[in-house]
C-alpha cells in the first residue's frame, strides 16, 4: 500500500507523546477513511432526517442512502437484501439469534457447540440460552498452536446438536478456522451455524452462499465504518420462522389492541429509529474497501504478518502466542515474565497503540495458562516501517522492565 492510502485516514497523521502515532489496535476497532467521515458529515449537514415513512425530500434522501447501504452489504457478502438486518454490531447479532431463534427452537436436552477460542460475546448468550432452556453448551478444544481440533469437533456432533457458533477468525490469536468444513459437518446432523465474522470482514472476502452459513454477524467499526452499527445475515427461511427481537415502530405492518401483524423482512428485526448515520457509514466503508480490492488488501496484510512475525522474533525473550498455520494479520505475544499491561504503557509512551489483556477471551487464556497477552493487529494502512519502530520500542521496553 502507498502513502495515498494513508493520506485518506486523517487520524493517523498525529503526534502522540512526541512520536508519530503507530496504530496497531485494529482488531479492537479500525480507523476511518475520509470517505466514511464525509458520508457521516454529509448526512448531518445535508439530509438529516428520520427514514422510511417521511414524504418530504430529506426523509426520502436519507432513506435512499440508508437502503443503498443495505444493498451494498448484501452484494458484498452475496446475500439478498431481505436477509440483511441492521443491528448494533456482532454482539447484538448473536444475542438476536440466541433470543429469537434459540427461544423458539431450542429445548431441554439440546446441545449448542462453540469453540474454546471464542470471544465472550459468542459464549455468554449461548450460556444464557442453555440455562433458560435446559440445554447443554459443548466446547471444541484447541491445540497449543491455537487451532480447533477438528476431529474432536466431529466427536461432539450428534442428533442433539442444534446450533454451532464459531468465529471465522480469532480476535485474540488471529487463527483462521475452517468454517466451511465446520458448517458442512454441522448441517449433516441438522444443526444451524452462526459465524462470527467480526474479524473476517475487514481482511477477506466472505461469501455466505459459498460458506452456506445459516447466520453471520459482523461489526461496522471493525470494517472502517462507524461504531454502533453492524449486520446480521440470516437465511430468509430461518428469519421468517423467527419471532421479532424487539417490538415497536417499523417492525410492524399494523397494530391494534386486538393484535399486531409484523412487517416483512428485513424490517421485522429493525424496531425503532435506526442508527441512520451508522448504516450510511457502513455503506461508504464497504464501497471504499471494494474500490481498493479485498484481494489486494489480503495480500498486503499477509505480507505484513510475515514481516512482523520474523521481526518480533528478533526481540530477546519474545514468545508469539498463537502459531496457527492459517492466520490473519493479528499477532499476540509475551516477553519473558513481563506483564502485558506494563509493555503496553511503555509502548504508548513511544506513540504505539497496542491492546493488552485477555481480549474478552478468558476461557482461551485459561486454556493457554496465561492471564493475557499483548496484541498487535494490522490493517492495510500500516507499514513495515511502523513494525520496525515497534520492534525497536519493544527491545527498549524489555530492557527497562527486565
Amino acid at each position: 500500500m502507498n502513502d495515498s492510502i494513508r493520506a485518506q485516514f486523517p487520524i493517523l497523521h498525529q503526534i502522540v507523546n512526541g512520536k508519530p502515532l503507530i496504530y496497531l489496535d485494529n482488531a479492537a476497532t479500525s480507523q476511518k477513511p475520509l470517505a466514511v467521515i464525509n458520508a457521516i458529515k454529509d448526512y448531518y449537514e445535508q439530509y438529516n432526517s428520520n427514514i422510511h415513512r417521511g414524504a418530504h425530500h430529506l426523509a426520502q434522501l436519507a432513506t435512499e442512502k440508508y437502503e443503498n447501504a443495505r444493498t451494498a452489504v448484501a452484494q458484498h457478502i452475496n446475500a439478498s437484501e431481505r436477509e440483511i438486518n441492521f443491528v448494533r454490531g456482532t454482539t447484538e447479532a448473536i444475542n438476536l439469534v440466541a433470543t429469537s431463534y434459540g427461544r423458539k427452537f431450542i429445548n431441554a436436552g439440546d446441545e449448542i457447540i462453540v469453540s474454546e477460542m471464542e470471544h465472550h460475546s459468542n459464549i455468554v448468550p449461548w450460556q444464557m440460552l442453555c440455562e433458560e432452556k435446559g440445554a447443554t453448551l459443548r466446547v471444541i478444544p484447541i491445540n497449543d498452536a491455537g487451532e480447533i481440533i477438528f476431529e474432536d469437533y466431529l466427536k461432539l456432533l450428534s442428533e442433539k446438536t442444534k446450533i454451532v457458533s464459531i468465529a471465522y477468525i480469532s480476535n485474540a490469536l488471529g487463527s483462521i478456522h475452517p468454517v466451511k468444513e465446520v458448517i458442512s459437518e454441522a448441517h449433516k446432523v441438522g444443526a444451524v451455524v452462526f459465524i462470527d465474522g467480526a474479524q473476517a470482514l475487514p481482511h477477506k472476502k466472505v461469501d455466505v452462499k459459498d460458506l452456506d452459513c445459516d447466520f453471520l454477524g459482523f461489526s461496522g467499526h471493525k470494517v472502517f465504518a462507524g461504531t454502533g452499527i453492524g449486520i446480521l445475515y440470516g437465511k430468509e427461511k430461518l428469519l421468517e420462522a423467527m419471532n421479532p427481537y424487539m417490538g415497536g415502530g417499523e417492525m410492524i405492518k399494523s397494530v391494534s389492541f386486538a393484535g399486531t401483524t409484523y412487517n416483512d423482512l428485513p424490517y421485522k428485526f429493525e424496531a425503532g429509529t435506526p442508527h441512520i448515520e451508522g448504516g450510511i457509514s457502513l455503506g461508504a466503508a464497504i464501497n471504499y474497501i471494494n474500490e481498493i480490492g479485498l484481494d489486494k488488501i489480503a495480500a498486503y496484510e499477509d505480507e505484513l504478518l510475515a514481516y512482523v512475525t520474523e521481526k518480533f522474533l528478533e526481540v530477546d525473550g519474545l514468545r508469539i502466542v498463537g502459531t496457527a498455520k492459517n492466520k490473519a494479520s493479528v499477532i499476540s505475544f509475551l516477553i519473558n515474565d513481563i506483564h502485558p499491561y506494563d509493555l503496553g504503557v511503555l509502548l504508548n509512551e513511544q506513540g504505539i497503540a497496542i491492546r493488552t489483556g485477555h481480549h474478552c477471551c478468558q476461557p482461551l487464556m485459561d486454556r493457554l495458562k496465561i492471564e493475557g497477552t499483548c496484541r498487535a493487529s494490522f490493517a492495510f494502512y500500516n507499514t513495515k516501517e511502523e513494525i520496525d519502530a515497534t520492534v525497536y520500542a519493544l527491545k527498549r521496553a524489555a530492557k527497562i522492565l527486565s
